[in-house]
């Protein structure tokens, strides 16, 4: 097993694709043939596997995760951090905050269009750690 901390920072709310970057430390572990599991060490960013082909795809997403949680909604008492603060919070357990994908060939096993994306919800610049452990599949 092999475990590594990929630190990213993101513009603010929208999408950071971390693919090449889990891939890189797949490739360092050694490992060919396993799963990796990936955390978000944050409440309010998350992680997705979406299409990484179409920018439109992730504005939709962005779009209408946004009119499902609305920045300043009255309802929201928690607002320590101004009015996108309980509604990053809301965002992120509506979305995900691990993934597991197959490893193969020393890679993700992704299909062609997809990508990993740390999906920030706060507006402003963050910098945010995602926990990559890799695991052998252990063939025996």
């Amino acid at each position: 097993m092999h475990r590594e901390t990929l630190e990213t920072e993101t513009p603010g709310r929208g999408f950071s694709e971390i693919t090449g970057a889990v891939n890189r430390v797949i490739r360092k572990s050694g490992i060919a043939d396993g799963l990796c599991h990936l955390f978000i060490l944050h409440t309010s960013a998350s992680m997705i596997v979406t299409e990484n082909a179409d920018p439109e795809v992730l504005r939709d997403l962005d779009m209408f995760i946004g009119g499902l949680v609305r920045d300043g909604d009255p309802r929201f008492v928690h607002t320590a951090e101004g009015i996108d603060d309980m509604s990053a919070h809301v965002r992120s357990i509506l979305t995900q905050t691990s993934l597991t994908i197959p490893v193969t060939g020393r890679g993700l096993l992704l299909g062609t269009w997809q990508g990993v994306f740390i999906w920030e919800h706060r507006t402003r610049p963050h910098a945010r750690r995602v926990i990559v452990t890799v695991a052998d599949a252990g063939h025996g």
